[in-house]
């Protein structure tokens, strides 16, 4: 009998061993060329292959090359490639519990509410429900800081500048522009330095700092704002459903285990993108701020009223009210 149990266990751990040892390896579609964004997944799938001594690994296709930035859902649903990176923003009618993080001046202003609120909502049962309709799972969220605008326009020193210019802003930071008289477009981030040299928007929104400089939008822009925060972007990291139930369960686990090395990275990269850019926007734009009480009338105009009109827009299709309430009340756990 003890002969017998010896052999069986064995038996399992060699089973095991051949488990993990099993060569995977995934592709990932995104767009753009490196940088900061980017910096979260590449430290995923620089500590997947690690850990797993080279047996797990993830080749990231930048650029769009295997999927535009808008067919990503897409194309993890079909199970074209592993792992992708989307925002909800690009298409709401597919994904509108997602865009629940798109609305704009959420209490969303440190990165520990960022992330915590992010990664809370990518549990909660109506997302997870939604992605399964596309064939998908989260990986953790590719979260971004605050937005601003850059442009080569005429400088909105007040806000009712804003009115009938044409912006990039996406989601509800375009709802946001909107109520102040802007005309918002939904522009593809590779596409914004074109649209902005052709005069198809006069402005455009990024996450601050770190995008306008890694798509090169400061050496065409006149100005920037600073201190105006409308809000972010919801840009999960996804993996195609059936991808992950065919991954061995070690190889699952480091997807979890790297989350907090992910945001760490993430965080690091921003404040090193920070300390690069702004003194360079500094000397070549015209800063444009606020002052406290113009803020306080834009958050009065955008916010509550956005927030009201997108659970109206989506009460019929889910719990709109209540995913809204999920989001605030996590948030303000962080304060």
């Amino acid at each position: 009998m003890l002969r017998n149990a010896l052999l069986a266990g064995v038996a399992c751990l060699m089973a095991s061993g051949a488990v993990a040892a099993e060569k995977v390896e995934w592709n990932f579609s995104t767009w753009g060329n490196p940088r900061a964004f980017t910096k979260g997944f590449e430290a995923v799938r620089d500590y997947v292959e690690e850990k797993s001594g080279g047996n797990f690994t993830i080749k990231i296709h930048y650029g769009g090359t295997i999927s535009p930035p808008k067919e990503n859902l897409d194309g993890i649903s079909l199970g074209a490639f592993e792992m992708a990176n989307f925002c909800t923003s690009y298409h709401p009618g597919k994904n509108p519990v997602g865009t629940a993080l798109d609305l704009p001046f959420l209490p969303l202003k440190s990165w520990d509410a960022l992330v915590g609120t992010h990664e809370a909502f990518q549990k909660h049962p109506l997302w997870a429900n939604e992605l399964a309709r596309w064939n998908a799972e989260t990986v953790f969220s590719g979260v971004l800081p605050q937005y601003e605008f850059m442009g080569v326009g005429k400088p909105p020193r007040e806000l009712t500048d804003w009115a009938g210019m044409r912006v990039r802003a996406l989601g509800g930071i375009g709802d946001a522009m909107r109520k102040l008289g802007g005309v918002p477009t939904t522009v593809p981030a590779p596409e914004v330095y074109t649209s902005l040299e052709r005069g198809v928007v006069q402005a455009a929104s990024f996450p601050y700092s770190y995008t306008f400089g890694a798509y090169r939008i400061h050496e065409i822009g006149k100005w920037f704002t600073e201190g105006l925060q409308p809000g972010t972007v919801h840009c999960p990291i996804i993996m195609n459903g059936d991808a992950a139930k065919a991954l061995p369960a070690e190889y699952k686990q480091l997807l979890v285990d790297a989350k907090p090395v992910a945001y760490a990275a993430l965080r690091d990269a921003y404040a090193e993108a920070d300390a690069k850019w702004i003194p360079i926007y500094k000397e070549r734009m015209e800063v444009i701020t606020y002052t406290p009480e113009q803020s306080a009338a834009f958050k009065k105009l955008a916010a509550q009223p956005v927030w009201d009109e997108w659970v109206a827009k989506y009460a019929k299709r889910f719990k709109s009210q209540a995913v809204l309430d999920f989001v605030l009340e996590t948030a303000a756990k962080f304060k």
